[in-house]
């Protein structure tokens, strides 16, 4: 499944927030989106899901418009995991996850479907909490409860808006491992936005840098993730080192 923005523009009001975004994204690959705060990451991924709509340019995926497509067809195809959900009606963790399935249901769930809730509980290392109320979760539990929710929807593409923002470091690189994990077993697709680079350096195939709402720069970590690049986009003086190949950033201080 070959995604692509082409074009994209997207405003609030009067403040333009994407300003003519191209993104291509291969299959069996995990992309990275990273920016300062306000750069458009959140907005780019919610453009992509269609739960905001372009003033400008297209999302297609394998030469279709998004915009065409019916809203369960969609969900079949891509997965979203928003930065928080907030808004979550009472339900147990097991009833959270089935959801997931609901682009996949008839009348009622199947056995392969509860089967499938279960083996992605245990995949994320949650089935204790199947028969607790969400709400009884700590903020990161709840996170790991909707990734799971987005891994059971067996979409081609999965978006991850922050997926890492309530979890400590060791959950942080549980729920990453998972992921790349899938990506790879699956042969399916990930674009995550992300603020930590040392994350999005460990674990994107590609990244794509946004600043004032325009791609900065794009492609391997090692070409995107430079001191230079890091100076002008962020305002940051940083020292860029090397872990088994891969750029591992130690901010210094602000640019003065």
């Amino acid at each position: 499944m070959k995604l692509k923005v082409e074009g994209v523009e997207f405003s609030y009001a009067s403040v333009e927030v994407l300003k003519g975004i191209c993104v291509e994204l291969g299959e069996s690959e995990m992309l990275g989106v990273v920016g300062p705060n306000g750069a458009g990451k959140s907005t780019l991924i919610r453009c992509i899901d269609r739960i905001l709509t372009p003033q400008r340019g297209c999302v297609t995926l394998n030469g279709q418009d998004i915009k065409k497509m019916q809203q369960m067809e969609l969900a079949r195809r891509i997965g979203y995991i928003p930065q928080n959900s907030s808004q979550v009606f009472p339900a147990t963790v097991f009833d959270t996850v089935l959801m997931g399935r609901r682009p996949h249901l008839g009348w009622r769930s199947s056995e392969k479907d509860t089967e499938k809730v279960l083996e992605v509980l245990e995949l994320m290392k949650i089935e204790e909490f199947a028969m607790r109320d969400i709400h009884e979760l700590s903020g990161g539990q709840q996170q790991k409860v909707f990734i799971a929710r987005a891994l059971t929807q067996e979409p081609d593409i999965l978006l991850l808006d922050e997926p890492t923002s309530n979890l400590d470091i060791r959950h942080q690189l549980e729920v990453l491992d998972v992921i790349k994990e899938v990506v790879r077993r699956r042969g399916i697709s990930a674009v995550m936005a992300i603020h930590d680079l040392n994350l999005a350096s460990r674990y994107a195939d590609r990244i794509v840098m946004l600043n004032g709402g325009r791609v900065f720069a794009a492609g391997e970590p090692s070409a995107v993730l430079t001191q230079e690049n890091i100076k002008q986009a962020y305002g940051v003086v940083a020292e860029v080192k090397r872990e088994k190949g891969r750029p591992y950033i130690v901010p210094l201080r602000p640019v003065s």
